[in-house]
């Protein structure tokens, strides 16, 4: 920029200067001028018009560590440069469990362990998903659980019990969510009060599906995929690629949605490794978890609109890490309990708004970060 203003101020000189300078000193503005601009940057859109929150439950530092180890030392986590930590603990309780951090981070609000999307005196909360509906996005909700399990329960249910898993499966026909693909089927067709809801389902205009082969074939309008009567199987014991499988198929049908979408996805079962105390049980869910990330990070770098966002509800078995190799991609993991731990677990994001996610924060400031990110007001 000085080379610009000497090079302007030069040219006005012109009249004092004899016809051999005044040539030389044209010839050199020129180059300053248009040879000194600053580039232009790329703009980045200010606010994603997409959200991606990906939770693995249980997941601490450990089991990504643990992941990354047996899978010959990466993960697509690997690709995420702003990264911070947030504190788990409950409104009652130092250790939370999932329904009270599921809705402290979908609600921005403290509650009681056991506490499904409402706050400590059970009066509901908006979460980011109907508040994403509210204003006319399209919202989703994945998981290797149950889709009625605590987690994805504590973005769209309002329950004061965890447990009441055929009041929360009603809650879904309660909002206007646009994909919903995970386990739970009982909740939905087996219930005491004798409804079957993939009948009510169907008659609002949803795609009503068991089977993973025919979800994925799914690329528009309204689904609800229900792959499994409770929770899907571990990786290793017949579910496969379901939840990258899901995430994808998800990915397609939100975008339809022009004004943009809010899907959150759980990589449930790193959270039963780490209560099973199974080193194997969790590096085979945290790499599978992480084939999900890839296929989302996969999106928003084409997409260009998109922030994704990581994290854990919790960390689960106080895992410690007393050996390995990454070449033969074994490790040798220890355990300080069988429940879950007071530690902080780190958050990862990419895409428009990834910066403000650094740093060290309570679990509810994800809810007020997500409204920031789309410019929302509570």
């Amino acid at each position: 920029m000085i080379h610009y203003y000497f090079a302007i101020f030069a040219i006005k000189k012109l009249h004092v200067m004899n016809n051999k300078f005044k040539y030389l000193v044209i010839f050199l503005s020129v180059v300053l001028v248009f040879g000194c601009q600053p580039e232009k940057k790329e703009t980045k859109p200010e606010h994603p018009k997409n959200i991606i929150f990906l939770i693995g439950d249980g997941m601490g530092v450990s089991h990504i560590y643990a992941g990354m180890t047996a899978n010959h030392g990466h993960l697509a986590l690997e690709q995420f440069k702003h990264i911070g930590f947030i504190k788990t603990y409950s409104s009652d309780n130092y250790i939370t469990d999932s329904a009270a951090s599921g809705t402290a981070m979908s609600s921005g609000k403290k509650t009681k362990n056991g506490i499904l999307g409402m706050d400590p005196d059970t009066i509901a909360l908006r979460s980011v998903l109907e508040i994403a509906e509210e204003h006319g996005l399209a919202s989703g909700l994945v998981s290797t659980s149950a889709i009625t399990h605590a987690t994805p329960a504590s973005f769209i249910a309002h329950q004061p019990n965890r447990n009441m898993y055929e009041e929360i499966a009603a809650d879904f026909l309660k909002t206007e969510i646009d994909v919903f693909i995970g386990g739970g089927r009982d909740h939905f067709m087996k219930r005491e009060d004798g409804r079957d809801l993939t009948k009510e389902l169907e008659e609002r205009g949803y795609n009503v599906l068991f089977d993973m082969d025919k979800i994925s074939g799914i690329t528009e309008g309204k689904l609800a995929g229900l792959t499994a009567d409770g929770h899907n199987p571990r990786y290793s014991e017949g579910r496969g690629d379901m939840l990258p499988d899901a995430t994808v198929t998800a990915m397609k049908i939100l975008n339809n949605n022009k004004k943009g979408f809010f899907l959150m996805i759980e990589g449930s079962q790193i959270d039963w490794g780490g209560h099973a105390n199974s080193t194997e049980y969790i590096v085979e869910e945290v790499i599978d978890f992480d084939h999900a990330i890839a296929k989302a990070l996969e999106f928003a770098k084409t997409d260009g609109n998109t922030l994704v966002v990581v994290t854990a509800d919790h960390e689960c078995g106080g895992l410690g890490i007393n050996g390995g190799s990454f070449e033969d991609g074994t490790v040798e993991g220890g355990y300080t309990t069988k429940g879950h731990t007071g530690v902080m677990v780190p958050v990862f994001a990419y895409g428009p708004g990834a910066k403000e996610f650094m740093g060290i924060y309570e679990n509810t400031a994800l809810f007020d970060k997500f409204l920031q990110a789309y410019d929302f007001s509570k």
